[in-house]
């Protein structure tokens, strides 16, 4: 459920994803389209709302702004033996993504490694929806890409990196992907938004005041700290990290050179830059090996002790869950993407709500 979520409706799956695909369909060429909806209902599925169909007006609205190119040429550009770069010609981050990923998948295929750095490109969304891309095809998938500033460094007093997400996935033979999709901040944005709305204090060393001050009113939070606490120099380096790949090795604005998600200008594209990689485990191990120790690694994380009222899970397992039950039940949507997707179904002449919204849970 969305941190942002109050009394939310439950909508079935495929009616969510029929909805969203034919908005956009409305702005935007096929590839596009299929692309942003895949990536929205990755997030919408797995539970990570804030990267999901509540989207979906963001991205009309930058869309038909000029922020983002409804239309894009991609272009591909060979580079020195397992590498490329992919020019997104300011189009949907999700379309560039899922393309990057595919050549880097292509060319592990070929060379056991393949990096694609994303040039031009825009907000992505979830990053595990790339990562997994690679595991559903037995590639170890990794993804990386920066965001305009909102997390300060470790002692810092201002904005620098972006919650600069890292992604990774890893196929595991008969059960899903081990999945792990983390922003290098100590919690996300939204979460301080949760606490705005519930009145309720935030949990220590997550986010500071406009002088870099930590503090626990919701209310006074105007930038997140990095993941780590105390030991805030971790986050700060793993965002810094991020920063790199997405940024400096693409020829792409830094996080604080990148225009704000939510504007005020919707009409300039934001330049942003991504780093996708995948590997062929069959290139350093046998199959039946990697497999096995997969299998291995995972039983035994999973079996291992908790402590009282917890549970040991492994990366992704939270997030299997989720689907499972969002896949019985439906997906919350709450009030304000309802409102949105009722005038967007106004306006394009779509049907909503679906036969198929399943009420409060």
């Amino acid at each position: 459920m969305s941190p942002t979520t109050h009394d939310p409706r439950r909508v079935d799956a495929a009616h969510l994803e029929h909805f969203i695909r034919d908005v956009l369909a409305r702005i935007a060429d096929e590839a596009t389209a299929d692309a942003a909806t895949r990536a929205m209902m990755h997030g919408s599925r797995l539970g990570i709302d804030s990267h999901g169909a509540r989207l979906l007006q963001h991205y009309v609205t930058v869309m038909e702004a000029g922020r983002v190119n409804p239309r894009p040429e991609l272009r591909l550009e060979a580079g020195i033996g397992a590498t490329a770069v992919l020019d997104a010609d300011d189009g949907h981050g999700a379309l560039a993504a899922y393309r990057a990923m595919d050549e880097a998948v292509a060319l592990a295929g070929r060379q056991g490694i393949g990096a694609v750095a994303i040039r031009r490109s825009s907000h992505f969304g979830p990053a595990g929806a790339y990562a997994l891309a690679a595991a559903e095809r037995g590639y170890i998938g990794l993804a990386f890409c920066n965001s305009d500033s909102f997390v300060r460094l470790h002692e810092g007093k201002t904005r620098f990196h972006g919650t600069n997400p890292i992604a990774a996935a890893v196929p595991a033979a008969g059960q899903r992907p081990w999945l792990l999709d983390m922003a290098t901040s100590a919690i996300p944005y939204n979460r301080v938004k949760l606490y705005r709305s519930l009145a309720q204090v935030l949990p220590e060393g997550v986010a500071s005041d406009v002088e870099g001050r930590d503090v626990r009113d919701a209310e006074q939070a105007e930038m997140l700290a990095p993941l780590g606490g105390a030991f805030g120099f971790k986050g700060a380096g793993l965002g810094g990290l991020v920063e790199i790949l997405s940024a400096v090795l693409t020829g792409m604005k830094l996080s604080f050179d990148i225009a704000p998600m939510p504007g005020p200008d919707l009409s300039t594209p934001r330049g942003l830059g991504a780093f996708v990689l995948a590997l062929d485990p069959a290139a350093f191990v046998a199959p039946v090996t990697f497999e096995a120790g997969m299998a291995r690694y995972l039983d035994i994380l999973r079996a291992s002790p908790a402590i009282d009222g917890g549970a040991v899970m492994a990366p992704g397992d939270r997030e299997w869950r989720e689907a499972a039950e969002r896949e019985h039940r439906g997906i919350p949507l709450d009030p304000d993407t309802l409102a949105h997707f009722a005038a967007l179904a106004e306006r394009f002449g779509l049907a909503w709500p679906p036969d198929s919204e399943r009420g409060t849970p």
